[in-house]
């Protein structure tokens, strides 16, 4: 049974649900009486969504494959025993420079679909490389009167819906282009405007809408996610992270509680919490899951001072998909003080832990835990450290789900600087991880880091600059000498979620080599790019079988069949060597730009 939005005109169950929102607040974890109701076999989110659900093994129809997320192909003409055999078939340079590559290109129809640096929108025929068509919104950067954006002016890609390709774009807007002709069908300013929020995720769909969420937290914003109908554009429901000014009353009782954990008056800088990246969707529970953003300022003591989980920052919300009410809640960093976002990717899994079958819910966010967790009702399963560094918290308490916080961890209220890991760019950040359901592993991008944070002591908010409350960019007094890492600056390491230990893992080479994203197919294969190298694992050793150079910056790879022939394609490429769209084949013979 559906469970119903909080109203004043309560029923029993709804009631239930205000007492056990009410009894949680000093939990991580929402109980399980919240979602009593919910059974399997709800209805499905809308027409189409099946095709995305299982998408066909041929195509790569959203940002993880699949709605799980999970960035695996069942594609297996390119395996472990001819992989070696791989050349380039085609690449394109991508003309719109000034940012990263962040992008996972989609494929439907024959058409590859993907952006580049500033919301930059282009089509090609994906067997040749040609060009269909390009759309650029023409955003300026910042130095020029665009948009204030934390980290880059990237696009991690584009959502694709019937004859519609949905893309985020830099200055807040959600667009609706034409699939076969890159025309503009629509256009919504989620965010308000005038003020620095910006867009770099790809949109999901979910429920016959398309989802979008938002970044800026820095700047200090107050996080939402906005569904709108893919056909028409208008907005069918939104719901915020976290509270604004009680004065003004609240959007839902999930926010009331919410307010609860917080103290001062947060809302004057925001809050936080933004969405600006992972969703999955489970269309047999109905629910869309989001992950949320650390807290603005970053200093829990400045935004709210006497402390607080400060609900919803750095976690995973299970939203019913048809308004948007919250179902469950994990806060994975309750009252985040380190920018330990929850916005990594996820994906949703059906594994059997200690002999029982468990729908779950994986995350490897910011703060270096590998988190497993019951789906359908938030309940804690397992989190152990992935990363080699984690100084913060020595582990996580198994009973109650919370991290178990090191002393010197809270640095605002031992009004003492330290040197913590992670750091702000965390163990896993944008890079997306994938599964593979053959060896039961997932596969992550995993970077060690430390960072120094100190609390400033004359906090003052102005509008468009960072507003973290640290010393992150400067200032402050004298520091201790920086600790050594222990582990290797970047690696890749395959995961058993079940038992949630690591399996293996194959550090990265090279003083330059940073992570890109990762996926699996059923070859027997990981594809990841590292540095500016596409490098190819066998998925069940780890050992590598193949690699190529195509540039600084690597994205994301995926893959796609046409004609029974399978290819592979990722972005890589630096503004200085040029964005370029990479795309192999077996046996391929198509001369690398340049002639080398």
């Amino acid at each position: 049974m559906m469970q119903r939005p909080l109203r004043k005109d309560r029923s029993s169950k709804d009631r239930s649900l205000v007492i056990a929102l009410l009894a949680s607040l000093a939990a991580v974890v929402m109980p399980l009486e919240l979602v009593a109701g919910l059974q399997a076999g709800q209805q499905s989110g809308g027409p189409g969504a099946l095709a995305l659900q299982e998408a066909a093994p041929a195509e790569w129809l959203s940002y993880g494959r699949d709605q799980a997320e999970t960035h695996y192909s069942p594609l297996d003409q390119i395996n472990s025993d001819n992989v070696d055999r791989l050349g380039l078939a085609w690449s394109w340079e991508i003309p719109k420079t000034g940012a990263r590559l962040e992008t996972t290109p989609l494929v439907s129809d024959g058409v590859m679909y993907a952006t580049g640096a500033h919301s930059f929108v282009f089509a090609l025929d994906a067997r040749t490389g040609e060009k269909i068509w390009q759309w650029d919104p023409g955003i300026p950067d910042e130095r020029n009167g665009g948009p204030s954006v934390c980290c880059g002016d990237v696009n991690r890609g584009l959502a694709i819906y019937e004859n519609h390709v949905f893309a985020g774009l830099l200055d807040g807007r959600l667009v609706a282009l034409n699939k076969e002709t890159g025309l503009v069908e629509w256009v919504q300013q989620t965010t308000p405007p005038g003020q620095d929020y910006s867009i770099t995720g790809a949109p999901r769909i979910a429920a016959g809408n398309v989802i979008i969420g938002n970044g800026g937290a820095e700047y200090g914003i107050r996080g939402f996610v906005t569904a709108y109908d893919t056909e028409t554009g208008r907005q069918a429901w939104r719901t915020y992270t976290v509270p604004g000014n009680p004065a003004d009353g609240f959007e839902s009782e999930a926010m009331r509680v919410a307010a609860e954990t917080w103290f001062g008056e947060w809302w004057v800088v925001g809050g936080g919490g933004s969405a600006w990246d992972t969703f999955a969707f489970d269309a047999e529970a109905n629910l869309v899951y989001v992950g949320t953003g650390n807290g603005a300022p970053w200093s829990r003591d400045i935004r709210s001072p006497g402390g607080g989980d400060n609900l919803y920052l750095s976690s995973i919300l299970a939203l019913n998909a048809d308004d948007g009410e919250l179902v469950w809640y994990y806060q994975t960093t309750p009252g985040d003080d380190w920018d330990y976002t929850a916005t990594q990717p996820m994906m949703l899994l059906d594994l059997t832990i200690d002999g029982r079958e468990r729908k779950v819910i994986v995350q490897a966010p910011k703060n270096g835990f590998f988190f497993v967790i019951d789906r359908l009702t938030g309940e804690f399963i397992s989190g152990e450290a992935y990363a080699d560094d984690v100084t913060w918290a020595s582990g996580i308490d198994q009973a109650t789900g919370r991290p178990i916080e090191t002393p010197e961890a809270r640095y605002g209220m031992n009004r003492q600087g330290a040197y913590l890991s992670p750091g702000p760019t965390g163990a896993h950040n944008w890079r997306p991880m994938s599964w593979n359901p053959t060896t039961g592993l997932v596969y992550l991008p995993v970077q060690n880091t430390q960072s120094y944070y100190e609390m400033v002591t004359d906090f003052r908010y102005t509008l468009g600059q960072w507003n973290t409350g640290t010393t992150i960019r400067g200032g402050g007094g004298p520091r201790p000498d920086r600790p050594e890492l222990t582990g290797p600056r970047t690696l890749l390491s395959a995961r058993d979620p079940a038992t949630n230990t690591e399996v293996w893992r194959v550090p990265s080479e090279g003083a330059g080599a940073g992570n890109g994203g990762t996926m699996s197919t059923g070859g027997n294969l990981v594809f990841r790019g590292s540095g500016n190298q596409l490098i190819v694992h066998d998925a069940t050793t780890g050992a590598v079988l193949w690699q190529t150079e195509i540039g600084g910056g690597t994205a994301t790879p995926m893959t796609y069949s046409l004609d029974g022939v399978q290819y592979v394609s990722i972005a890589g490429g630096s503004t200085r060597e040029g964005p370029r769209m990479w795309t192999f084949v077996l046996d391929g013979t198509a001369e690398r730009p340049g002639g080398n």
